[in-house]
């Protein structure tokens, strides 16, 4: 083997992970930017699609959203506990940790799904307020950064720090979106809780 062979097969090793980093992130940005477009080209219906329940689409979004919330907490916790990251519980968490972990992230995705359909199908993607707009633009980014943590979940060879920056990134998306529509509904007087 010659020294050219053994430094271009070592060039190849970066070049795959810039390749599965950027394949992530660009797959997360593409389907932000996707359901923005469509959100904002979309003709709202003006009416919920469904309410699952709920006396009204404020109400059930405010709710799902807020379960979805707690359940990404599970996930925070989980993710620190199995990591070691918590500094009070010693040692690593047990196997149990693993799958609450999982299941937390796949019910709260779920929960999400209604909240987004009805955000998008009945609502679109609107701007009459600083609220609406940063609402609307995390909830994009959202299911963006979750696609793309599920990619790199999926990939080998990917830096350390992509998954911890994926799970921030959907953590604080999710919160905010909270803050846009939960805290608000559940601030605002004169509208029915359930």
């Amino acid at each position: 083997m010659t020294a050219g062979t053994t430094t271009s097969a070592t060039a190849a090793a970066p070049t795959r992970k810039q390749l599965g980093l950027v394949f992530v992130f660009l797959s997360g940005a593409v389907i932000a930017i996707g359901i923005g477009v469509y959100a904002k080209l979309h003709t709202p219906s003006g009416r919920p699609v469904t309410t699952l329940g709920f006396s009204g689409l404020l109400q059930m979004k405010a709710w799902l959203t807020t379960a979805a919330t707690a359940l990404l907490i599970v996930q925070v916790v989980t993710a620190l506990w199995m990591w070691g990251r918590l500094p009070r519980i010693a040692g690593y968490a047990p196997p149990w940790a693993q799958v609450l972990h999982r299941f937390s992230g796949s019910v709260a995705f779920i929960l999400t799904l209604p909240v987004a359909f009805s955000c998008i199908w009945s609502l679109g993607f609107q701007t009459y307020s600083w609220r609406v707009v940063v609402h609307g633009i995390c909830g994009c980014l959202f299911y963006g950064a979750y696609a793309s943590k599920m990619l790199g979940l999926r990939m080998k060879g990917l830096p350390g720090w992509v998954l911890p920056v994926l799970g921030g990134a959907v953590f604080t998306l999710l919160i905010v979106l909270w803050l846009t529509a939960g805290l608000w509904f559940f601030t605002r007087h004169g509208l029915p809780l359930t």
